[in-house]
């Protein structure tokens, strides 16, 4: 059995437990270095006349390399040093000449390393510059250190200062201790807010996350039972499976991926089903052509032997015949629509691109319908547009107006014409067909203003029948095209169809 892997809640508070821990270690360092520097600038502001106050009280340290002083001198530093030593063991006192260069050091001697103070530093001092300020350390260290200074004052005949009081606030001494006692300080104080925080985030982010991450889980969980479930069983929302093991993020990607995989897989099923749809509905409809077409002769021979045989026909007669012509050339009619829609619909119909004028072929079938004495009449309005060139099939254009033509015509009352108009809109032809009959179907209106196909899937009618055959072919044969067929408002009724064609270029 394969044990249960880490959940992604508890990955999530882990994740979030670190981040607050390399956070508060960050923040843990950016305070410690501040507040070793406030502690710098604080120690130097409270320092800042000590040199100062040690010339002015001890005035026989300025007298350093004065002949015949070297008692008095040396007795005067010695007392100095006990002093300071005993008030802060961590200062460093030096004596410099006016080069910065240290002329005596009150300590242990061989303690000098750097010879040469930087002035630039010590005057900026003395000139009250913002602090902290840190000059050179003699020690050697290489390690800037705040100080307090003081310029002795000059003796009579010289030109310039004999030298400067140079005090290290904070030496090597000084710096060890401290570091020693407030390293181990620091370091245990972080660790316990560390630890502190950790329990604290980690309880609240397990609490927090699982909350957040319940709906997550129930999908995964349902999501696996889905996979599991087998072809055919019920789903039952709540009891579809158990929990997946793991993280519930990677069992939903593992689920998601298996669902893309059957949903592609139908897709294909359903692509391949209706291309067998369209290839049977050829079929029958070419198989049918050739009986109908039979029929309809006989029946057309039927009634033009009862004509020749000189006497009358009887009207129910009559009134069969002319229903059974009727009903034929609708038969006929429809296995010649279904036939060229499911010729449209094929992966490749085989346009027969050639450039022609759109306004001839359009007048060419408004003229079709007034030579067969069509009613409602057919009529052409609206100002002629020009030449209006076009790149396309002019067989399948010419049957797409046609099928649009004929089809208000059918509907249209018989004391209402049907309009037709050809404008330009930019780079695009619009052919307008107006009728003043009932109207479109709610399904097909649905269909026509939404860019669906007319067809695919195919209309469920409550009554039956394949209407809109002459609609679909007409659809088809405009997205072929690139172009469209959308209906219009149409404020006093009826059907209003604009067929939008790209015009070819200049």
């Amino acid at each position: 059995m394969r044990a249960r892997g880490v959940s992604f809640t508890t990955r999530l508070a882990l994740v979030l437990a670190l981040l607050l821990l390399g956070h508060g270690a960050f923040v843990a360092l950016i305070g410690r270095q501040y507040a070793q520097e406030q502690a710098q600038e604080s120690l130097q502001r409270l320092s800042h006349g000590l040199a100062q106050h040690i010339v002015a009280q001890w005035p026989e340290i300025t007298a350093a390399g004065a002949p015949g002083s070297e008692g008095a001198e040396g007795a005067a530093r010695k007392a100095l040093l006990q002093m300071l030593m005993s008030v802060n063991p961590g200062v460093q006192v030096y004596l410099l000449d006016a080069a910065g260069r240290v002329q005596h050091y009150i300590g242990e001697p061989g303690m000098v390393r750097q010879n040469q103070v930087d002035l630039d530093v010590v005057r900026a001092f003395l000139t009250g510059a913002n602090l902290p300020l840190r000059g050179t350390d003699p020690m050697g260290s290489g390690v800037p250190r705040i100080f307090s200074a003081a310029m002795f004052p000059p003796r009579p005949g010289d030109a310039q200062a004999p030298g400067y009081l140079y005090v290290v606030l904070d030496g090597t001494a000084r710096e060890q201790v401290a570091a020693q006692l407030g390293a181990d300080r620091l370091w245990q104080g972080i660790a316990w807010a560390s630890l502190a925080g950790l329990l604290v985030t980690l309880a609240l982010g397990v609490f927090t996350f699982r909350r957040l991450s319940l709906p997550l889980r129930r999908l995964a969980t349902d999501m696996n039972g889905y996979q599991r479930r087998e072809p055919g069983s019920a789903l039952v929302a709540g009891t579809s499976g158990k929990r997946p093991a793991g993280d519930e993020v990677q069992a939903l990607a593992r689920a998601f991926g298996e669902l893309r995989t059957r949903v592609e897989a139908h897709a294909e099923r359903e692509h391949r089903q209706m291309a067998d749809h369209r290839e049977m509905l050829a079929s029958v409809a070419h198989d049918l052509r050739t009986p109908l077409t039979a029929l309809h002769g006989h029946l057309e021979a039927l009634e033009q032997g009862s004509l020749h045989s000189g006497g009358p026909i009887a009207p129910p007669r009559a009134a069969v015949l002319q229903a059974a012509l009727a009903q034929s050339r609708k038969v006929g009619r429809l296995s010649q629509q279904l036939f060229e829609l499911a010729a449209l619909q094929s992966g490749d119909p085989g346009l027969q691109r050639e450039r022609f004028a759109l306004d001839e072929v359009v007048s060419d079938a408004v003229q079709k319908f007034e030579v067969g004495h069509a009613k409602p009449p057919v009529t052409l309005q609206g100002v002629p547009p020009g030449r209006m060139e076009l790149d396309g099939d002019l067989q399948l254009i010419e049957r797409a107006l046609t099928n649009l033509i004929d089809n208000a015509v059918r509907h249209a009352p018989a004391q209402q014409p049907v309009r037709v108009s050809l404008r330009r809109e930019g780079m695009q032809a619009e052919i307008v067909i107006e009728d003043s009959g009932p109207g479109l179907p709610s399904d097909l209106q649905e269909r026509l203003e939404r860019g669906l196909s007319l067809r695919e899937p195919p209309i469920k009618r409550l009554s039956g029948g394949i209407g809109g055959l002459g609609l679909a072919i007409a659809q088809r044969v405009a997205v072929l095209h690139g172009g469209s067929l959308r209906p219009l408002p149409a404020p006093g009724g009826g059907t209003r169809l604009c067929l939008l064609l790209p015009l070819a270029a200049p």
